[in-house]
């Protein structure tokens, strides 16, 4: 479909975004365009020499607070392509300070989505027939799965906390903007992804962060909720698939047909650490049960038929090589985990429980 694109990417110094863009990047006709709030986390891009590639352009701006300039933005650089990564995405914090997720999510998607309307409508037919908005969803939309059950692109969404209230808000705007205004979107709704880069206050970073400083890693209530785990590898691969050969208007699930539950994820890593480190005690030692969290989902899993059977993409990294790979990359960057916890502030007690 696309042979030499635009691509503005929201949210493209986070967790997904690096990684995104690091792959975007390996096409030399592609010019990319970061969007983000944040700018210092440019400083893996500088390392991997990605802020002095001639085809990365960032641009610091704030989805919620600027949509101004996000139009400003929009109409200089006239993108063939969208994706929006740009979220809030801790359940924790969103249980605390709710009104970030809502301002950010649904305003912030909002706002995005006026100023890519605007344009589109201002765009000739031809550069309009190839125009695409690619929005990142979750699995979280649609609650807590039963036993044995598996949500896919028909389930209702259920969502039970302030983070995923605001995901199933900002999906509902996309769908619309689609069937309302005409604008060609696609959503994507993704499972738990892990891989470097992510920040240490989600599960594994932060279980490896508390290892390296031999402090308690803590898991909510007795540690059976069960996550469906992709390499965020997997995810880019999807995302392209999709906005290559998926249909606009639709909705695709992403997953990584890898249940664990936490105390399995834990385990894992904390097995690896073993080997890497050479303990005395197991560090299996160090997880600590911690009181519940409210509305805390007990099941997450998706039915990737539709991507797989439609588009032809399932997920290929083995999660065995691909978890091993993650541990040693955050071994080699505990400076950059310390950085990111001390720049947020956080109570790291309430931390990576998801």
């Amino acid at each position: 479909m696309y042979k030499k694109l635009k691509v503005l990417v929201t949210g493209g110094s986070g967790f997904i975004g690096k990684n995104l863009i690091r792959n975007l990047l390996n096409k030399p006709d592609h010019e990319v365009f970061n969007i983000d709030k944040n700018s210092l986390d440019n400083e893996i891009f500088k390392v991997r020499n990605i802020t002095s590639n001639k085809n990365y352009n960032f641009f610091k701006c704030d989805l919620y607070e600027r949509k101004d300039l996000i139009k400003d933005i929009l109409f200089q650089i006239k993108p063939n392509l969208i994706i929006n990564l740009a979220a809030e995405t801790h359940v924790d914090r969103s249980i605390d300070n709710p009104d970030i997720f809502v301002n950010n999510n649904v305003i912030g998607t909002l706002n995005l989505l006026e100023a890519s309307r605007n344009l589109y409508m201002q765009m000739p037919d031809d550069w309009q027939k190839k125009f695409l908005f690619y929005h990142a969803g979750t699995d979280e939309v649609y609650g807590s799965a039963l036993e044995n059950e598996y949500f896919n692109e028909e389930s209702q969404y259920k969502p039970r906390s302030p983070y995923s209230a605001s995901k199933a808000s900002c999906n509902s705007l996309v769908q619309s903007w689609f069937h309302t205004y005409n604008l060609p979107i696609i959503i994507g709704n993704c499972s738990n992804n892990f891989g470097p880069f992510q920040f240490p206050e989600k599960l594994i970073p932060l279980a490896i962060y508390k290892v390296l400083t031999n402090q308690r890693i803590p898991l909510y209530g007795n540690g059976k909720a069960i996550r469906d785990w992709i390499y965020v590898d997997d995810h880019v691969n999807a995302i392209l698939r999709i906005i290559e050969s998926g249909k606009p208007g639709d909705s695709y699930c992403i997953g990584g047909n890898n249940l664990k539950t936490n105390n399995e994820i834990i385990k894992d890593v904390c097995q690896i650490l073993d080997k890497e480190l050479q303990p005395t005690d197991s560090y299996i030692n160090l997880i600590s049960y911690v009181e519940d969290r409210p509305g805390h989902d007990k099941r997450y899993a998706l039915d990737i038929k539709k991507i797989r059977n439609n588009l032809g993409w399932q997920p290929k990294y083995s999660y065995k090589d691909a978890l091993k790979s993650t541990v040693e990359w955050y071994l080699s960057n505990k400076k950059w985990c310390e950085q990111k916890l001390i720049h947020a502030n956080y109570n790291c007690e309430r931390l990576g429980l998801n």
